[in-house]
């Protein structure tokens, strides 16, 4: 066996030299490294062929980080491997050429990278790259109860597996579920990219990706193979035009379709995929309103009920929202160092998106809500505009942005419109802890679609935090926390259905909970569920299922038109990527400042010169103790009131605010002899507080603090000066309380 095994390997080493003419070109097509040919960048990974240098190379064979030369490797190092690995000898194929060795510095044992996956070898395309021989790889465990049943097939190729987890056969670390062949889910992988690789059973993707990562699957860091694909969705702009009526009256034919008249093919408006002439259906001029017979059938006759938006509400939604994202967050997922990012630095990334070109916004009174739906619905609508927002009263006095300032007035309006969205209809439940409400007006209008637009648009427009989302909501939207089961506690406090449900929950016996499932049989009939209950133990289980109906079967709708509005400027996505940063801004209410916090915002620009910096150093301190007695109620404005005077905004956006606030000091312009007259005669310092008051540059949102002898001159003069630059804004009426 040795012998003819020799004499084998003596013949592979023979055949180049017995190709003659076709040396040259066989052995540049081979890797350098493994000495194979094979193309299959999802197990081999990108052959580059160098032919100025005369040899080919597998990026797996190199595993390295794509910045320069070839992989992250330049041609020198490459040479420099290949001279290496040339007398390393592989434990499988006993070849030369081994440059895969186990990171364990103990284990001697060396291959060639096919050959290590003929061994399985792990190798990890992550950290330092290292490689683990079998004696040494990491494992999966199965880590739920033995008695649950196994999945028996491939989640992704749905062949027979046998489960038992090992080289071959890796499973998901979040649902357990989700079992697969080691090649089906690397080739999985190398489809999908970094951005759409997730598990096929639960769509996890941070842990999944990372436990791929550490079972030594590759995931390119590039889009999906399918977006690459040039004019992959050409078929998607292609529109329905064939008349499928019984019988057809065109002369021309089935396939005509007139620009107008009795015979333009009208489309069914629940599908879309069937349609029929005017005249072979008999429709007036102008009438759209048609459904093919496959969709009648599914409604039973009533296709009125499931009617589309009205005329004014199909104006094109695509141009609505769809925009293309900057290209430093768009295609991609970021890497894992980013997840660390505030979601304020999110925010203002999808803010540089915005351009200077402005739309003009006008609010009557204050239905801020009512002017920013006519907005977001205007035909000729961009929400990359800039917001020039002006406020009409009764009279039709307008308050001009010269009154409050341009951008005092774009956050006066966002915060009117975020308090009126959490007091509309599409929401329902406590001030705060918001859920979504069923409201059939609502959807016939398409308003869920317009607040998670208006939402998303508020937001990358430095509005205020959401902050009344319930912990439920934000996860019937973004799943986070991930995968985990909704509860009674979850719906909305005192709704007819909670209350239903909470007696079933509070059933303490079988004749208990029957006489409740039997007052509420309509309920249960709705929601599918059974109304025959033969054990108690069958109750956790019914209630499961109405919590499920109630908060997501039934909301399928709303919710999809939500999260489609949240779209906007690309909000829901990078939401989707960091839902625990951006649980903040969504569900805890940030109304109630703190004179720590409004401190914090401020950065101190002390004077140069000594002597001024001396007399500036107690005002900080006055400045701080003013901040208190803002937040205790014992000054006349509130911290609310003093924010909104030095930067235009009551509340901090939700993007922080841009530019950062600053402090620097207004300093009484004396002469120097003067000071001395009034050291002299013991009058130090009063002066210096008379006409002094409080200044604000709002463009780069700088106060300046007036230099006083005095906590209370300098108290006074704070006062005074917010106090009267309120009184300035629109009355009460045009104010959110």
């Amino acid at each position: 066996m040795f012998l003819q095994s020799r004499r084998s390997s003596m013949r592979k080493k023979k055949q180049p030299q017995q190709q003659g003419g076709g040396a040259h070109r066989s052995v540049e097509e081979l890797c350098a490294l493994c000495r194979l040919g094979d193309d299959d960048p999802a197990l081999f990974g990108d052959k580059v062929v160098l032919r100025e240098h005369g040899f080919s190379i597998h990026y797996f064979c190199l595993r390295g980080e794509e910045h320069e030369g070839v992989f992250g490797f330049l041609v020198d190092d490459i040479k420099q491997e290949i001279r290496r690995s040339a007398r390393l000898t592989c434990c499988w194929c006993k070849m030369k050429g081994a440059c895969v060795g186990c990171y364990i510095k103990s284990c001697r044992k060396t291959v060639h990278f096919p050959c290590s996956r003929k061994l399985q070898f792990i190798s990890q395309f992550t950290g330092l790259f290292p490689s683990y021989c079998p004696d040494h790889r990491p494992a999966q465990t199965l880590s739920v109860s033995s008695e649950l049943s196994l999945p028996q097939t491939c989640s992704i190729c749905l062949d027979v597996i046998e489960p038992i987890l090992g080289y071959a056969i890796l499973k998901c670390p979040s649902c357990h579920g989700s079992w697969f062949h080691r090649d089906c889910v690397q080739r999985q992988a190398h489809s999908a990219g970094l951005f759409f690789f997730r598990c096929t059973l639960c769509n996890n993707k941070e842990n999944f990706q990372a436990e791929m990562l550490r079972m030594g699957i590759f995931i390119p860091e590039r889009d999906a193979s399918w977006e690459l694909e040039a004019n992959a969705y050409s078929e998607l702009l292609e529109v329905y035009t064939h008349c499928d009526a019984d019988v057809c009256l065109c002369r021309d034919g089935r396939t005509h379709s007139a620009k107008t008249g009795s015979f333009k093919v009208v489309r069914c408006r629940l599908c879309g995929s069937r349609g029929t002439h005017r005249k072979c259906s008999r429709l007036k001029a102008g009438n759209r309103d048609w459904a093919c017979g496959d969709c009648t059938k599914a409604t039973d006759g009533k296709a009125s009920l499931v009617s589309p938006p009205q005329r004014s509400q199909m104006r094109s939604r695509m141009s609505k929202h769809h925009l293309t994202l900057p290209p430093h967050i768009s295609s991609k997922r970021p890497a894992l160092a980013s997840a660390s990012r505030s979601s304020a630095d999110i925010l203002r990334d999808l803010a540089h998106q915005l351009r200077p070109l402005s739309v003009q916004v006008e609010v009557s009174g204050v239905q801020a809500l009512a002017a920013g739906v006519e907005l977001v619905r205007r035909s000729d609508f961009d929400p990359a505009h800039t917001l020039n927002v002006s406020f009409k009263g009764d009279l039709q006095t307008t308050f001009p942005s010269s009154l409050l300032g341009r951008d005092a007035s774009r956050q006066h309006f966002l915060k009117l419109l975020m308090q009126q969205i959490q007091d509309s209809e599409v929401f329902e439940g406590p001030d705060g802890s918001k859920n979504l409400a069923l409201d059939s007006q609502a959807l016939r209008d398409d308003l869920y679609f317009d607040v998670g637009c208006l939402l998303a648009l508020a937001l990358v427009h430095s509005g205020p935090p959401v902050g009344f989302f319930s912990p439920a909501l934000y996860q019937c939207l973004f799943n986070y926390p991930a995968n985990q089961p909704l509860t009674v506690s979850h719906m909305t406090p005192g709704s007819h259905f909670t209350c239903q449900v909470n007696k079933i929950a509070k059933a303490a016996s079988l004749g208990e909970l029957n006489a409740v499932v039997a007052a509420s049989r309509d309920y249960l009939q709705l929601a599918g569920c059974s109304c025959d209950l033969s054990s108690l133990e069958q109750k956790d289980a019914l209630v499961a299922d109405l919590v499920t109906f109630t908060m997501i079967t039934r909301m399928q709708l709303p919710l999809q038109r939500f999260r489609e509005g949240l779209r906007t400027l690309g909000v829901f996505e990078q939401v989707q990527l960091f839902p625990s940063a951006f649980f903040r801004v969504f569900c805890e209410d940030s109304a109630r400042l703190t004179a720590q916090a409004v401190s914090r915002f401020f950065t101190v620009n002390f004077s140069e010169d000594q002597e001024r910096r001396n007399k500036e150093m107690p005002i900080i301190t006055f400045w701080r103790h003013f901040l208190l007695e803002c937040e205790v109620g014992r000054s006349s404005v509130s911290l609310h009131d003093l924010l909104h005077f030095a930067t235009g905004a009551e509340e901090p956006p939700a993007t922080g605010f841009l530019p950062p606030p600053s402090i620097s000091f207004l300093h009484a312009v004396t002469s120097s002899l003067l000071e001395r007259e009034q050291e002299d005669e013991g009058g130090a310092g009063m002066l210096l507080d008379e006409g002094l008051f409080p200044q604000r540059e709002l463009h780069s949102k700088h106060l300046l603090l007036p230099v006083t002898s005095s906590y209370r001159a300098f108290k006074g003069s704070m006062e005074q000066v917010v106090s009267n630059h309120m009184y300035l804004l629109p009355s009460e009426n045009y104010r959110s309380t």
